[in-house]
């Protein structure tokens, strides 16, 4: 029921009412009594709310309703208001017809895998305390959540000089438009784009890619702006263009957010399939990097620990877990205000990381599952030493490669990277033939 992101798939065949109705009981019933609810922008979302609410309630679970917010100001507000959960309905950056949940804990740590289990058991097992007539839960509604999250991005930009940034924000028909709220009570040349919030998606797909938010990056060089700043439906991811307008990938942003927060001795999480460069990058502040799962619930795992300084995903989520464990895509878009503001132009501090050449690509796959038993099974009688973290990793002394299946859509995802182009795509063309042999 679970995927590394929470539940999510298509909305009337893996997604329903019913689904949503079972898991609102099980969470009031195995005794999370007070539970914050919020949601995106998809159509699908008021019904899904409907349901997860009726289901918590009729156990005698109460609800504190935030309406339409981002992820991160949903998540955040499980610990500020003082409630046991929270469940954001979205299905993130996946297309229109899509829709799920994602449970979160008052650290603003998504529901690890022990939590999402003990949900998963009461929904299959029925197992709902149905309250009597007389102790029913109570819906009310909070209208702080996005004051409060504002306020938070607001003191991440006191001590930087961004009033003299000119910033292009692609909403990109979601949620994300406190991004460019602050930015503008700030002082910042603000230029939003695809600000209407529409969970048809009608301006480009949800997804924040250099494809997809292409207009974005031909605003950024039109308009001269210092920076471009690109959220998916419901904010929990920013990627960024710079102020030529080339698009920022994630482990550049991943390798410019851990240097400037770790120091000597700290460590920083990030997933499996992570370029080497941002290694590279740590380290020239004398931290490391730990590996873990692709997925901000593993990022976040290993971020609670106490030398961990910052934890990032290439996909575009950011944790800083001082302020919280969730991935907060405004706060990542007001920190890199605050690094172009004091360190000078993106472009140049993007020049100046290590650069590798890297290969990522998707196939698709119905039964993903059997597939990377297959590959698991075919790369243990190929190669010497085969790591299995998260998916199948190879590690050779020209690079790596890495062969997983999404936690979220049917896909088996290939990344290789090496320190030369040819052998980069020598490594890739093998992780492909390893797929296509298990297929």
């Amino acid at each position: 029921m679970f995927g590394t992101s929470g539940i999510r798939g298509r909305v009337g065949e893996e997604v329903t009412a019913e689904l949503v109705l079972h898991v609102g009981r099980a969470l009031a019933s195995v005794g999370y009594e007070s539970v914050v609810v919020g949601r995106d922008v998809r159509e699908s979302g008021r019904m899904l709310e409907r349901a997860l609410v009726a289901g918590i309630t009729e156990c005698g679970g109460d609800v504190v309703a935030v309406g339409v917010e981002p992820t991160p100001t949903i998540a955040r507000y499980v610990g500020e208001s003082g409630a046991d959960a929270g469940v954001a309905i979205t299905a993130s950056h996946n297309p229109p017809e899509d829709n799920g949940l994602k449970l979160w804990s008052p650290s603003g740590q998504a529901f690890d895998e022990a939590r999402k289990r003990e949900i998963e058991e009461a929904v299959d097992a029925e197992a709902s305390d149905l309250a009597d007539w007389d102790g029913v839960g109570e819906r009310t509604s909070a209208s702080d959540a996005r004051d409060r999250h504002a306020a938070v991005l607001r003191e991440a930009l006191t001590d930087s000089p961004v009033d003299e940034l000119s910033v292009v924000v692609d909403v990109g028909n979601g949620t994300g438009r406190v991004t460019a709220d602050v930015l503008d009570a700030v002082g910042c040349d603000v230029e939003t784009l695809n600000g209407q919030r529409d969970g048809s998606f009608p301006a480009r797909p949800s997804e924040p890619t250099a494809e997809n938010c292409a207009t974005a990056r031909a605003l950024v060089e039109a308009t001269d702006a210092d920076l471009g700043v690109l959220h998916d439906g419901d904010a929990d991811r920013m990627l960024a263009v710079d102020e030529e307008g080339a698009f920022v990938g994630g482990d550049a942003l991943l390798a410019l957010f851990g240097r400037r927060e770790a120091e000597e001795g700290d460590r920083v999480a990030v997933p499996v399939d992570t370029s080497l460069a941002v290694a590279d990058a740590v380290a020239e502040r004398g931290a490391a990097v730990v590996y873990t799962p692709v997925g901000d619930v593993f990022v976040a795992e290993r971020a609670a620990e106490p030398d961990v300084a910052f934890g990032g995903e290439p996909s575009g989520a950011w944790i800083w877990p001082d302020e919280t464990l969730c991935p907060d895509g405004p706060l990542a878009a007001c920190r890199l205000a605050s690094i172009v503001a004091d360190d000078g132009p993106l472009s140049a501090l993007v020049d100046e990381l290590p650069r590798y050449p890297i290969r990522r690509d998707s196939l698709r796959s119905d039964d993903k599952r059997a597939v990377m038993e297959r590959v698991r099974k075919l790369a243990d009688e190929t190669y010497a030493e085969v790591r299995t973290l998260d998916g199948v990793r190879i590690d050779t002394d020209q690079g790596w490669f890495l062969v997983r299946a999404s936690g979220t859509q049917p896909l088996v995802r290939l990344t290789a990277e090496a320190r030369d182009e040819d052998d980069a795509d020598a490594l890739f063309a093998e992780a492909k033939e390893l797929v296509e042999r298990a297929r």
